[in-house]
C-alpha cells in the first residue's frame, strides 16, 4: 500500500493523510459494530478458489455476543462447530471426532472475524480497516492484519444501514469465502447455552491452550 516519492516533504503529506483516512475508517466500523451487543441469523456459503472457480456451496447458523463469545454451526454440506464462550475458542469436526480448543486471544491473532466480538484497543491496534465505496446503503469495510499470523489474510464486513449481511474471508491460497447472512435478530435469553461448548465422548482433544503455555 506505500508508496515511494522523490519529494520527503509529499511522502510526510500522504501518509499523515493515508492514517488519518485509515483511523477514521476504522472508527466507523467500531461505532457500527458497538450497536450489535448480540446477534443470531442463518448463512449462506460460497467458496471459489483464487480463478473464481466454485469450490463449496453451504449454509448454516452464525450468532455472536459481546464479549468473546461466538457461534458458527456450518450444518451443510459437512457439519463443522465453531463456539467460543467468552474464555476458550472450540472447534468440533465432527467427522474426524477432532477437538482443537484455544484460547480467545489466540483466536484474535488466528482471523480479523475476532474483531466483531472485540472492542478493546490492544486488539483493534493489530488491523488496518480500509473502507470501500460506499454503495446505496450498502457500507463495506476491508479488514487486514497489519502481520500475518494465520491462514485469513484478509476480511470484509458488510452492513446495510447498521445490519450486518455479509463478510467475506480470503485465505493465503486466494481461495474467497462469502457469507451472506439473513434472518437476522437478537440472541433470545433463552439461547445463551449456544455460546457453550461440552465436548462428546470418545474425541480427539487438541489443546492449543496447553502448547501455548508450554
Amino acid at each position: 500500500m506505500n508508496k515511494r516519492f522523490a519529494v520527503l516533504s509529499l511522502l510526510l503529506t500522504t501518509s499523515l493523510s493515508c492514517f488519518a483516512a485509515t483511523a477514521d475508517d476504522a472508527t466507523e466500523l467500531r461505532a457500527k459494530l458497538s450497536k450489535i451487543d448480540s446477534l443470531h441469523a442463518t448463512f449462506a456459503q460460497q467458496v471459489t478458489d483464487i480463478n473464481n472457480k466454485p469450490i463449496q456451496i453451504g449454509s448454516g447458523v452464525f450468532a455472536l455476543a459481546y464479549p468473546n463469545q461466538f457461534y458458527w454451526h456450518l450444518t451443510q454440506p459437512d457439519e463443522s462447530l465453531i463456539v467460543a464462550d467468552g474464555a476458550n475458542l472450540w472447534i468440533f469436526n465432527p467427522f474426524a471426532e477432532e477437538v482443537t480448543v484455544m484460547d480467545v486471544a489466540q483466536a484474535v491473532d488466528a482471523s480479523p472475524m475476532a474483531l466483531l466480538v472485540h472492542r478493546d484497543e490492544a486488539t483493534w491496534a493489530k488491523y488496518s480497516v480500509i473502507k470501500q465505496d460506499v454503495k446505496g446503503t450498502l457500507h463495506c469495510f476491508d479488514i487486514q492484519p497489519k502481520k500475518l499470523n494465520s491462514n485469513v489474510v484478509a476480511v470484509s464486513v458488510c452492513f446495510d444501514a447498521d445490519q450486518l449481511v455479509k463478510f467475506n474471508l480470503t485465505d493465503e491460497q486466494g481461495n474467497l469465502s462469502q457469507f451472506t447472512l439473513t434472518q437476522q435478530r437478537l440472541v433470545k435469553d433463552n439461547e445463551a447455552d449456544i455460546f457453550k461448548f461440552a465436548v462428546p465422548d470418545n474425541v480427539d482433544i487438541d489443546d492449543q491452550r496447553l502448547k501455548q503455555t508450554n
